[in-house]
């Protein structure tokens, strides 16, 4: 997840465009990818990365004359600087923005392909990303990966987005979710929006998102469409189960995701005592969770038999003890 690069985005295999230098170095099986995607560039999703040696403006240029960018319909932005844990990616940013008339078909976008060996996911600095939502009117899919920290660079993700009419899918993955984040997404007008995945993250990481944060969200105003909601990797995911089911928001969903997060017997509970107002999804993903064996199959037994599909794989066990229990989230630092 956030210890390899993707594979495959949008549908799509990814294909790396290679930094100058380490094309010799490709196996034949990378090059003849990497030949095929050439020759069409719209059945990948092309990733751009560089560390070191070429600076990314060069690297960029290159891509550009080398692929034919009008038939890309996804792109990957992964490392852009040898020191990305100090660096936002306002360079890669700017570039597509100058560019934007070179990638008309461009429909899907991942900004911050970053692992960890490269750098922490709660360090991975960030920028503000609505200027690029704004320069593709045509985007349908954008996720970032990182929210940046304040502490060590001058900018972080910021994502109000006044307006995007075609935006279907936005996900912020990260170690922590700071409130003010979470409001301009909510703020944002994103009429056709039918996917939203947010990872809420842990306090130490300024993940400080409440329910009050996401209200237009919750109550169902902010994005009409809405279909998908993903509130993962939560630190408190036991305090999100009575605020969902609450939520207007809830009764035209089709899949609800808290996954990666810390769900406990007590958020089940409010689960199981309220499963008539989840009982028309379709799917719950509930993976990565802290749950009893006892309590697990009960949630599982009550929601199979009101027909919802749902995830309870990958069981946790408490990192404390049983008077002073201890529950982590899936990515933290």
């Amino acid at each position: 997840m956030i210890t390899e690069h993707l594979t495959e985005f949008a549908g799509l295999p990814v294909v790396e465009f290679p930094a100058e230098g380490t094309e010799e170095g490709l196996s034949d099986e990378a090059r003849s990818r990497l030949e095929a995607a050439i020759a069409d560039p719209g059945s990948v999703a092309w990733r751009l990365r560089t560390t070191y040696g070429e600076r990314f403006p060069e690297y960029f240029s290159r891509f550009l004359s080398e692929v034919g960018t009008g038939r890309v319909g996804a792109l990957v932005i992964g490392c852009w600087d040898e020191e990305i844990y100090e660096t936002p990616p306002v360079v890669p940013r700017d570039l597509l923005i100058e560019h934007a008339a070179a990638f008309p078909a461009l429909r899907s976008l991942f900004f911050g392909d970053v692992v960890m060996e490269e750098a922490e996911v709660s360090w991975i600095q960030q920028t503000d990303l609505a200027p690029l939502a704004a320069a593709f009117p045509e985007l349908a899919e954008l996720a970032v990966r990182g929210s940046g920290d304040p502490e060590m660079a001058q900018d972080e993700l910021r994502l109000h987005v006044p307006s995007h009419p075609s935006l279907r899918s936005l996900t912020v993955q990260g170690g922590g979710l700071p409130g003010h984040l979470s409001r301009e997404i909510a703020s944002s007008g994103l009429p056709a929006l039918e996917r939203l995945e947010l990872w809420l993250g842990v306090e130490n990481y300024r993940g400080d998102t409440v329910p009050a944060d996401l209200a237009p969200v919750l109550s169902g105003e902010a994005f009409p469409r809405l279909r998908h909601l993903g509130l993962r990797n939560a630190e408190h995911t036991d305090r999100w189960v009575p605020e969902l089911v609450r939520a207007p928001v809830l009764e035209r969903l089709e899949v609800l995701d808290l996954s990666l997060g810390t769900l406990t017997d007590e958020g089940a509970r409010s689960l199981l005592d309220r499963i008539d107002a989840f009982a028309h999804l379709e799917r719950l993903d509930l993976h990565h969770h802290y749950l009893s064996d006892e309590t697990a199959e009960r949630v599982r037994a009550a929601f199979t038999e009101a027909g919802v599909g749902i995830d309870l794989s990958n069981r946790q066990e408490n990192h404390g003890s049983a008077d002073d229990p201890l529950y982590y989230p899936s990515v933290t630092e």
